[in-house]
């Protein structure tokens, strides 16, 4: 049953790969029933591990065998493998139930959903791994498909340049993550999570140099770990691919933000808790990049004008929040947050491409106004999505979001109150540009094409259905999942997670003032009336102030992203392509070419030419010409067995008579004209 889970969603790609063309689009309805008995089978699972309280190992085949390193297939299925199965699979299966009525239109829609099953086994692929090794294929996977789907529009320049950003930014993590992995196995000897998570604690002080200092070897493994981490899912300074990833189609748009690519490096870092308990460096870090991100997202998306980036920020707000929450050892708490976020961030996706597909795919919400009694139903569920976003309470993102800020605050550490002020400033901001997102498309005046407005209307069954669905949960899932992800004393996690009972803080949450733990809650509900104030009762006093130099500022500011694009452009970007095309001019075209095909070419051609201009008689022509490849053949032959000094002094030997037959050649060249 397990590896059938696993091989479904492959099943599904191929049938698409190679059926397609002869079934049409029943092979589309097919996949996403096989999507369905994935879900099925990830939900029997869950409540397998709920109940039975146990975990599952499967190892099959060797995959590498260098002694003394063995690395095999093996699957895991421990509390949260069947979490992330059970997110992933269900998303899965109602996105795919949408892109039917969604991408009904589009000629390539079985590729579309053949691109999705694909997605689903590569992340399933990740998360059920017992190894790092294997995990690289999971996680080079979702990135090579999120590539796919983002540019899967490739007419739209846009789109690819999207695509080709995304993938860029998340090699430069990827990297970090190899590093990584090749301090693990030169520390541990192995890859597999069993010898690894159980051997930190006798690598305390081991220490490798690098950057002409000592450091303990833990704390660059973590560190290379959260770097990798922070590609994937969005973290400050790596963030800039996930906004441009809204050129994608909007059913994308929620499996990457909602189920997979962003949830991989929180997957990572939790995974990983066995290493992160061991390194305050990297806990610190972890908790100072989260924080920053949480309320970097924030601030960017109040005055953002497209209805799928406002979201996406949002998004890369939320992760923050899982990411710094993992600096305080709340790892469950960032797994329940992950649960949380993956509906109502479905939610609001699945709800805006409600909204764009009935606007004739206008996603300006300047443009939009007025459409609370043309599309009610897609209000429903952005309302409710947005209230779970802000944490309302008793809404699916209040229980989550609330603790992750009590926790901060109840460490009582210079580091824990700067998180919590920052999330609880996020907090505001979040509230706010959620209450603007619902005003500018549903409540203000109509401000689009009037042909457009007055033809609006809702989607089919397949778009209603998906969107029923992620309301209740959007509603009932933190209250329903509260106890056995996050309750005091609950053993749901088993060995999955590791915290040092020092740094357990779910205790000490239940002590601190009154006062800080409503101050969240206070400043939500203040960014959601600041909002309605000024765009309804104040929007004329508010209209002259946006006209003022601070606000005008402040307003580029927020809306440029804080000027990264424009930063990279100019100073990392612009100076690495210059660099990049001199060392292709003088590296790959010049010392490799030269000294390569090139230079072996023009050394056997000019060599031919002054043996015949040489030599009078055609039967010295043809001694000299074997004579000279004798020769030749006699360097290639030696060449393998010489030092290195050797080859170099040889290089530079060929080089200088290459460059002596070319003069000589130009000299016959000059005789003969």
């Amino acid at each position: 049953m397990f590896l059938t889970l696993i091989t479904l969603p492959l099943i599904s790609f191929l049938c698409g790969c190679f059926f397609g063309n002869f079934l049409g689009k029943r092979i589309v309805y097919f996949s996403t029933l096989i999507i369905l008995f994935t879900c099925l089978i990830s939900l029997s699972l869950f409540l397998d591990v709920l109940n039975v309280d146990s975990y599952y190992k499967i190892s099959t085949i060797n995959w590498v065998v260098l002694p003394p390193v063995l690395v095999k297939w093996e699957f895991l299925f421990d509390s949260m493998t069947a979490v992330m199965l059970v997110i992933v699979s269900f998303i899965s299966f109602l996105v795919h139930l949408y892109s039917l009525s969604y991408m009904e239109n589009d000629p390539y829609l079985i590729r579309f959903i053949s691109y999705l099953s694909l997605f689903t086994f590569f992340m399933f692929m990740l998360v059920t791994t017992n190894n790092f090794f294997q995990l690289l294929v999971g996680w080079e996977g979702v990135g090579l498909v999120s590539f796919l789907l983002i540019g899967f529009w490739h007419t739209r320049t846009q789109a690819t340049k999207s695509a080709i950003k995304a993938m860029l930014l998340n090699r430069i993590g990827d990297v970090f993550l190899f590093l990584a992995l090749a301090l693990i196995i030169s520390l541990f000897g192995s890859f597999n999570f069993d010898v690894v998570f159980n051997l930190p604690q006798h690598f305390l002080n081991y220490q490798i140099y690098l950057f002409f200092s000592d450091f303990y070897a833990i704390d660059i493994i973590c560190i290379f770990l959260i770097l990798g981490s922070s590609a994937k899912s969005a973290q400050l300074g790596l963030h800039v691919w996930l906004p441009d990833a809204m050129e994608g189609p909007t059913p994308v748009s929620a499996l990457i933000h909602a189920a997979t690519m962003v949830t991989a490096g929180i997957f990572l870092i939790v995974r990983c808790s066995y290493l992160f308990e061991y390194s305050i460096v990297g806990s610190q870090l972890v908790l100072i990049i989260g924080s920053l991100t949480a309320f970097f997202a924030a601030t960017t998306g109040v005055f953002q004008n497209d209805i799928k980036k406002i979201i996406a920020y949002s998004t890369c707000s939320q992760l923050g929040y899982m990411i710094f929450v993992c600096g305080l050892s709340g790892y469950e708490t960032a797994m329940f947050h992950l649960s949380n976020h993956a509906f109502f961030k479905a939610l609001l996706f699945l709800g805006a491409g409600s909204v764009i597909h009935a606007l004739n795919d206008e996603q300006d919400i300047r443009k939009m106004g007025g459409l609370l009694r043309l599309l009610p139903f897609s209000y429903m569920a952005i309302f409710i999505g947005s209230l779970a976003l802000i944490g309302f309470p008793f809404l699916a993102g209040f229980y989550s979001k609330e603790n992750i800020l009590e926790l901060a605050y109840s460490k009582y550490s210079s580091l824990g109150l700067f998180a919590y002020l920052l999330g609880s400033l996020a907090a505001f901001f979040t509230a706010f540009y959620s209450m603007r997102l619902i005003f500018l498309v549903f409540l203000t005046n109509p401000n689009g094409n009037r042909p457009i407005i007055t033809k609006a209307h809702e989607g089919s069954l397949e778009i209603y259905i998906p969107l029923i669905v992620l309301s209740i949960l959007s509603i009932f899932i933190g209250y329903l999942t509260k106890d056995f992800f996050i309750g005091f004393g609950t053993d749901f996690w088993n060995s999955s997670i590791f915290i040092f009972p020092y740094n357990y803080s779910s205790i000490d949450v239940e002590f601190i003032n009154l006062f800080f733990q409503l101050l969240p809650l206070f400043l939500s509900f203040l960014g959601l009336f600041l909002c309605l104030f000024l765009y309804l009762n104040g929007k004329f006093n508010f209209f002259y102030v946006k006209f003022t130099k601070i606000f005008i500022k402040l307003y580029y500011f927020l809306n440029k992203k804080w000027y990264f694009d424009k930063i990279y452009n100019t100073y990392i970007s612009k100076h690495f392509l210059l660099y990049s095309f001199f060392l292709y001019h003088s590296v790959d075209r010049g010392i490799l070419e030269t000294f390569g095909p090139h230079g072996i070419a023009k050394l056997t051609f000019i060599g031919r030419e002054m043996l015949q201009d040489s030599v009078d008689s055609g039967l010295g022509s043809v001694m000299g010409q074997i004579g000279f490849f004798f020769l030749l053949l006699l360097f290639f032959f030696f060449l393998p067995h010489l030092d290195f000094f050797s080859l170099i002094v040889s290089i530079f030997g060929v080089s200088y008579a290459i460059y002596k037959l070319s003069v000589y050649d130009k000299y016959v060249a000059s005789t003969k004209n």
